[in-house]
């Protein structure tokens, strides 16, 4: 649910980490599939552009009741916030109702290809909630009238427009608690249409180059609802002479929706210090703006955290990065990545503008991207699969690209007991038979009984410990 904070169900979350080793070969090296979430960690993040934010707790929420084939059960329903790095707020909504929500997890706003989204033929729907609905709807009488229900609280708001989400992200049966959010859940679980993807606050296209050095290496095609953005040039570009340009080959600091960007790398990198053998160089640049993030957007944690759908957002900053990579001679790669749920995997593109053929070879089949041309490689992958591999350019020029695949929802209530994130204090279902409870914070109703084990355990093994220092004190 929304609220959870917890190991994830036993459904599919629970599922072995394969492991896969990837062939090193020619050209380029590839190290290896990885179940161990802290080498991911360590990598950078597939991350194609937008807002990167820390989910807080949920802020304005009401109770849902989930019907399972085993009973129902409560949870918390409603919106979190987020504090985005650089300043502002977003609010969202989650999506795959059975993956647990973790504790001040990292997000990035991410396509909705690389999510549940990109596979759901109703996400236009979720969208179209998003965007008639509380909070973009904040005259709460007017979206009361809308729905047939006396009056709606916040609270009541964001509560039926949750499990509205949640009936066309995961197809669960679920209800509102309150009789005036469960009104507008239906009305617009029954009113949704089909709307687009909304774009991205910000990306780089295609967010890596390469060419010769005495090049302009590009374009790099700047893609935003920002007004105006801000262009850094590479950290080193004092030193290096790497200058970024546009289309008229004048440095630029600032671009705007459609300016196009270009490296500019001088014959001479580096005062005319030059690499033996053809070798060459990295550079990158980085793109910043202000603006508010668009309804809709999705954001991925690479924690295995719940996937979050935006529903609103403050004045929030943005920002990409592009690099370019050049040489003399040679294979000259441009390597970049994306999660692609439609084909289970992460979809690799290399790009080639040497003057000789890029060849490597990835998860047993050999590649050989021609001299002037491009090649998109899928690796796949299980879901939940963490994964963490480098390719090395001929160059010795690496590119790590790390992440877990999280493509799917479970499809329907069940699975393990769960523990939720931030909820005051309990609440009953209505009618229900035993009095089903709305778990408290860090707990479920079988938490007393976890601690009594627990504690048991740990007086035997103390027990134990005297025991054994007893009898060795009495043989020496």
């Amino acid at each position: 649910m929304c609220a959870w904070f917890a190991a994830p169900s036993a459904g599919r979350r629970g599922a072995a980490r394969l492991a896969a080793a990837t062939v090193v070969s020619g050209f380029v090296a590839v190290g290896v599939l990885t179940g161990a979430g802290p080498a991911a960690a360590d990598g950078t993040p597939q991350s194609q552009g937008g807002a990167t934010a820390t989910i807080g707790s949920l802020k304005t929420y009401g109770t849902a009741v989930v019907h399972d084939t085993g009973g129902e059960y409560q949870v918390s329903a409603g919106l979190f916030e987020m504090s985005v790095d650089g300043g502002g707020t977003l609010q969202t909504y989650c999506v795959d109702i059975h993956n647990p929500t973790q504790r001040d997890a990292k997000y990035h706003e991410t396509p909705w290809s690389g999510t549940s989204l990109g596979t759901n033929k109703n996400a236009g729907k979720i969208n179209w909630i998003l965007q008639h609905s509380y909070p973009q709807v904040n005259d709460l009488a007017a979206l009361a009238a809308k729905a047939g229900v006396g009056n709606l609280t916040e609270q009541d708001a964001a509560a039926g427009t949750q499990v509205a989400i949640w009936r066309y992200s995961d197809g669960a049966h679920v209800d509102a608690l309150a009789p005036q959010a469960e009104k507008l859940a239906d009305y617009l679980h029954k009113s949704a249409r089909n709307l687009p993807e909304p774009k991205a606050s910000l990306t780089l296209d295609p967010p890596a180059v390469s060419g010769h050095p005495g090049e302009r290496l590009g374009p790099v095609t700047v893609h935003t609802n920002a007004s105006s953005v801000t262009v850094t040039p590479p950290a080193d570009a004092a030193t290096s002479g790497v200058r970024i340009v546009g289309k008229d080959g004048k440095a630029i600091t600032s671009a705007k929706n459609g300016s196009q960007v270009f490296f500019a790398v001088p014959k001479d990198v580096a005062g005319g210090v030059r690499a033996p053998s053809g070798a060459g160089g990295t550079a990158a640049l980085t793109a910043q703006a202000s603006t508010t993030v668009p309804v809709g957007r999705a954001f991925t944690s690479d924690s295995r955290s719940q996937t979050q759908v935006l529903a609103g957002s403050s004045e929030s900053t943005v920002s990409a990065t592009a690099t370019a990579t050049w040489a003399d001679r040679g294979p000259i790669p441009a390597l970049s990545a994306a999660k692609d749920c439609a084909k289970g995997g992460v979809d690799i593109t290399a790009a080639n503008k040497g003057d000789k053929a890029f060849t490597f070879e990835l998860m047993g089949a050999r590649h050989s991207i021609p001299a002037g041309g491009s090649e998109t490689v899928t690796i796949p992958l299980q879901e939940d699969q963490p994964y963490d591999f480098t390719i090395n350019g001929p160059n010795g020029q690496g590119q790590r690209f790390t992440g877990v695949l999280d493509c799917k929802t479970q499809g329907g209530a069940g699975g393990a007991a769960v523990q939720t994130l931030s909820e005051p204090r309990p609440a009953t279902v209505g009618g229900s038979s035993g009095g089903t409870n709305l778990a408290e914070t860090g707990g479920t109703s079988t938490t007393p009984l976890i601690a009594a084990i627990g504690l048991s355990l740990l007086v035997l093994g103390v027990t134990a410990l005297s025991i054994v220092r007893k009898k060795k004190t009495a043989q020496d």
